[in-house]
Formats: C-alpha cells, structure tokens, sequence
C-alpha cells in the first residue's frame, strides 16, 4: 500500500523561463545528471519486494527483501528521488521556488545561483563561476552526478545562451537557432 507517487517535474515553460532568465542576467547555465537518479530515494514508509527470477535465494525461496531504498519500477521511486533531492537541497541553504517547485534558489550578499531540476537532471547557472564550482562539488559530495558542462542539449532541444541571447533550435544536426531571445541576433 502507498499513498504519495506523484512527484513534480519542470514543465518545459519553465524552463525556457529559467534559460531567459539566464540570457537576462548574462550567465551560463550549466547541466548534471545523476547516475541512476531513482536508486538515490530514500524510503518513508516500509516496501518489500518478491526475490526476481533468477536472484531466487534457494534457502529461503518463500522470503522477500525489505528494500532500504528505492528501485527503478517502483511506483513511489520518483517520488522518493524528490523528496531525497529537495531534502539535501533544503539542508543545503537553497529555497524552493513558491510557484515551482522544481526550482531552487541560493544567494549571498551580491550574487546568485539558480537550480531547475528534472527528473534525473539540473540545469543550474549564477551569476559568479565560483558558485558553479562549489554546486558541482556539493552535487557529487552527496549524488553520483556525471560532468557538469555547458548546456548545449536539453530535453531533446539544441539550446545556447550566447552573450545575453538565448538561442533554440528543433533541428538536431549542427546548431542553427530557430529561436532568439535578446536584443540581436546569434550566430552559430
């Protein structure tokens, strides 16, 4: 029996929000996916699940396993990825956004650095480098995360922030902009 499946993931407005909101304020914005992001859930409430074939214990055939977190198939993982992940993030000094909660937010007195996660992956930029820095440490201090890079590919869409401009594409072979936010145009 469980309750809770539903977990939030950013809508694609948000995130060309969150890429303008980039252009706007003239910083990177930068990507990370987590390895096997759902095995990474804690559990609140105790799942049990039947010995697969194959990894059939012949001692105890009839037994089960407790799990002590989640696996993928498992109709609470999402869920449970979240809550992991908004934990560590919350502990971590970021505020979750009011209206979205998939977006996250930490600032000092003159800079800030800004977070939207989907699913297995984050897209994050600030406005100082070293605070990318210290993001990607704090990622892989708690999560196996893969490199951080510059963000050129997300959600099956070419994207670029290129000196203030925002460029999209929906063609998948080199980099041609189809759409540009900012006040000139972008070249490759």
């Amino acid at each position: 029996d469980y309750d809770e499946t539903f977990a939030p993931v950013a809508r694609l407005e948000a995130i060309k929000i969150f890429l303008a909101y980039a252009a706007h304020k003239g910083f990177k914005v930068y990507q990370m996916d987590v390895k096997s992001a759902f095995l990474n859930g804690e559990l609140d409430t105790e799942v049990y699940l039947q010995q697969p074939p194959g990894f059939v214990n012949l001692s105890y055939p009839n037994y089960c396993y407790k799990l002590q977190k989640a696996v993928y198939g498992l109709k609470q993982a999402p869920r449970a990825w979240y809550e992991t992940r908004t934990d560590f993030l919350k502990h971590s000094s970021f505020q979750r956004g009011i209206f979205d909660p998939t977006l996250f937010r930490r600032s000092n007195e003159k800079h800030l650095i800004v977070l939207q996660n989907y699913v297995d992956g984050i897209i994050f930029g600030s406005t100082d480098s070293s605070m990318v820095a210290d993001f990607a440490k704090l990622m892989v201090s708690r999560f196996k995360m893969s490199m951080n890079r510059e963000l050129s590919f997300f959600l099956g869409t070419p994207q670029k922030v290129l000196n203030r401009h925002l460029c999209l594409s929906q063609g998948t072979i080199g980099f041609q902009p189809q759409y540009l936010f900012g006040p000139f145009r972008c070249s490759n």
